[in-house]
């Protein structure tokens, strides 16, 4: 059952993760075009949903929003606190 629930979190984090880049990438092509915009909160939401890691390196790659301190130091920021929450949680339950 472990394993199951395992794979569940690894597939939801991975998929959560290719939405954050997917959305940095689209946002950047629509802020090209001058089109329709992907809101600055449904990006902090994903990145807060566990896709940060996607988010940041997406900013990166497209060069995003990082000209906005808020992303520039917020996106590491949620990942670094979802990086020592999942290693609490591993500690908590793998020990």
């Amino acid at each position: 059952m472990d394993s199951f629930l395992f794979l569940i979190a690894a597939a939801y984090l991975a998929l959560i993760n290719l939405t954050g880049f997917a959305m940095m990438g689209i946002d950047k092509k629509r802020a090209v075009r001058g089109a329709w915009r992907i809101s600055e909160a449904s990006l902090f939401g994903t990145a807060l949903l566990g896709g940060a890691l996607g988010c940041t390196l997406g900013m990166h790659l497209f060069r995003h929003k990082t000209r906005h301190w808020y992303f520039r130091y917020g996106m590491p920021a949620i990942f670094t606190v979802q990086v020592l929450l999942l290693g609490w949680l591993l500690l908590q339950f793998c020990a």
